[in-house]
């Protein structure tokens, strides 16, 4: 608070200084109505961009849509591609929540885990079978 009175201070005193060295009264009793009138408009022009950029701010809207992909009903898991891969259980079981289509919620409270620890089981699920990080 101190800062802001002492440089709004200084500020007025440098302008006060100013002037005087253009000659204040002369400025003002001949220039009164300009000056005036500038003020004027630099306050509404000030106001109007205000109220313009306020009035035409555009809001985002973010749409989560979720949709369902069916899975094929007759898969056959081959072991020795499952074994190569060195998967664990865990790692296997919320692999096939995720190829039924659940989402990391659901798969959260079917596992008895937190949905971070749904998200990161994936991540170490996929690396070793080079799938990217999100499916699109």
């Amino acid at each position: 608070m101190h800062k802001h009175v002492l440089l709004y201070g200084l500020l007025g005193g440098v302008l006060i200084a100013g002037l005087k060295f253009v000659e204040y009264r002369w400025l003002v009793l001949e220039h009164s109505l300009e000056i005036y009138g500038g003020l004027v408009a630099a306050v509404f022009a000030g106001f109007g961009i205000w109220l313009g950029l306020r009035l035409t701010r555009h809001k985002e809207t973010i749409v989560v849509r979720e949709v369902e992909v069916p899975a094929p009903l007759n898969f056959e898991r081959d072991q020795r591609k499952l074994e190569s891969l060195a998967i664990t259980p865990r790692e296997l079981e919320i692999l096939e929540w995720i190829a039924e289509g659940l989402s990391n919620r659901e798969i959260a409270a079917r596992a008895f885990v937190s949905e971070n620890t749904t998200s990161s089981a994936y991540s170490d699920a996929h690396r070793p079978c080079n799938w990217p990080s999100s499916f699109a």
